[in-house]
């Protein structure tokens, strides 16, 4: 059993917490107003939070991160015009909370999932897919072993250097989705 701390009590980190409580883990949730101030006790840390909350959050657990593996399921877009991811091009913010938090394993993940999807843990009649990019090999396995659990299907998608084409999924699946071409229901599934 692995203990997992989830920052973010939104649809999102229900969803992600249900996974890793049907696999087992012990799932602790830390609200917006306890962020620096509760502890991190989880082994894997999940930021279920927008975009713009990964920098304070770095600033404030960093000690408390060190040695853990972190999960970055944010979407750096624009949400006033959704027209642009807000990272410099060629990055991530993956890349940057990786560099925030050096002594920190950062993946990415759930990106390119909504709620429902996780919740279901099917698309289109296929199992719910979790894309994961890292730099340490054993994070990846850790996180797509505890995805598995919780009944969905994960895949190594390489390095953190493939957060990049993670975050322009994302992008592009949140484009379709308030766009009304796909619903909040739908999205990508790997078939084999």
């Amino acid at each position: 059993m692995a203990s997992i701390t989830i920052i973010g009590t939104g649809a999102m980190a229900n969803a992600i917490g249900g996974i890793f409580a049907e696999g087992g883990h012990d799932v602790a949730h830390v609200r917006r107003d306890e962020v620096g101030t509760a502890p991190l006790t989880g082994d894997v840390v999940v930021l279920a939070v927008p975009y713009a909350a990964l920098a304070g959050i770095a600033e404030a657990y960093r000690e408390q991160l060190a040695g853990k593996t972190v999960v970055d399921i944010t979407n750096p877009l624009d949400f006033e015009t959704f027209d642009a991811l807000v990272v410099p091009a060629g990055s991530s913010a993956a890349a940057e909370l990786q560099a925030a938090l050096p002594g920190s394993q950062v993946v990415k993940a759930f990106n390119t999932n909504f709620a429902a999807t996780l919740g279901a843990k099917e698309v289109g009649g296929l199992p719910t897919t979790v894309l994961v990019a890292g730099d340490d090999a054993a994070a990846k396995e850790t996180l797509i072993s505890l995805v598995r659990s919780g009944g969905l299907a994960a895949h190594d998608a390489g390095p953190l250097d493939r957060a990049h084409e993670l975050e322009a999924i994302g992008f592009l699946q949140l484009t379709l989705a308030v766009g009304e071409q796909v619903p909040w229901t739908g999205g990508f599934a790997v078939a084999r």
